[in-house]
């Protein structure tokens, strides 16, 4: 379904990233033979400066590699004009996912001297937390670029009046606009939102007012029964109150 949309790009850039997170992660854990870690900061820094590289940095060059041999191999070898351009953006998308973990390095240091005087500093190069990846990948799905469906040596917006401006590596690329994906389309494999349970008192994803799609919700009351205030009585049996509980549920009109 729906290939060629803005959430088809964030999917690809997020598994492209997500490859290269856990390949790397396993590297500086010692898990591959292939790879460790990036050896080759190894005696560089600043002892000037009271500081120099240690530790086992991230090496996310064996897991950028590895994404790129594992995601981007069967695209480059699909053939026939009509697949061009959207293999063209597919490679981008995962190139911009893989971009966002190299983009995201920091650098993590640990203090020695004595009474923790932090007179030298060890540092290393780490990846950061794949939330925090995931986060900027959305706010490039959120501001991701359509582009033309015909190819012209190159990647190129569909809004003629942008198209001097430059394309970002970072920058996710979609051809289709998305379909509606509050209403129900079985061609499509739409599920739509029409009967799914919100939360009234949510402003996130799962709230009423965004998962209903401004419809409205029912609300309906359920009753829970369920044993508890459960004791062990001698000897030898559990004794258990009955409990009732009544909850309003929410579900989009």
């Amino acid at each position: 379904c729906c290939a060629g949309t803005k959430e088809a790009a964030f999917i690809s850039a997020v598994t492209a990233a997500g490859l290269v997170h856990a390949v790397t992660r396993s590297c500086s854990a010692g898990n591959v033979t292939e790879c460790s870690c990036d050896v080759t900061l190894r005696h560089g820094g600043s002892a000037s400066e009271g500081w120099h590289w240690g530790g086992c940095s991230d090496d996310i060059h064996y897991g950028m590699s590895f994404s790129r041999m594992f995601l981007d191999v069967p695209f480059k070898n699909m053939t026939g004009k009509s697949w061009s351009g959207l293999v063209a953006m597919n490679l981008h998308n995962n190139e911009a996912g893989r971009q966002a973990v190299a983009k995201l390095m920091s650098v993590d240091c640990r203090c020695h001297g004595v009474s923790g005087s932090c007179a030298v500093k060890t540092c290393w190069k780490t990846m950061s937390s794949f939330e925090k990846i995931g986060r900027f990948l959305k706010d490039k799905y959120e501001n991701s670029i359509q582009i033309s469906d015909r190819l012209k040596k190159k990647l190129r917006r569909k809004e003629k009046s942008q198209r001097k401006i430059p394309i970002g590596k970072e920058d996710l690329l979609y051809v289709n606009k998305s379909p509606n994906y509050c209403v129900e389309d079985q061609r499509l494999g739409i599920p739509g939102t029409q009967g799914r349970e919100c939360n009234r008192t949510s402003q996130g994803p799962e709230g009423c007012n965004l998962l209903c799609c401004g419809r409205g919700y029912n609300t309906h009351v359920v009753r829970h029964v369920e044993r508890c205030e459960c004791k062990f009585v001698w000897c030898c049996y559990v004794r258990c109150r009955r409990c009732e509980t009544m909850t309003d549920v929410h579900t989009c009109k």
